[in-house]
């Protein structure tokens, strides 16, 4: 939190630009789709991972209580 108030809070409409600009000048257009594709496969794992590690824990919970 402190971090974001050091630099003036989230980026505003024209930072975003150039920082898309940037990505556009570094990866290009073609690599910008698959790039997008790897990190929404990575969010799901993530995602997936965490409710298996919290079934785990629930269901060891009720092991602990019988």
């Amino acid at each position: 939190m402190h971090a974001l108030l050091a630099f003036g809070g989230l980026p505003g409409g024209m930072e975003w630009i150039l920082i898309v600009l940037v990505v556009l000048i570094f990866f290009g257009a073609k690599k910008i789709p698959e790039l997008a594709r790897g990190l929404g496969k990575g969010i799901r794992e993530f995602k997936d991972a965490t409710k298996e590690v919290k079934k785990e824990i629930e269901d060891g919970e009720k092991a602990v209580k019988e």
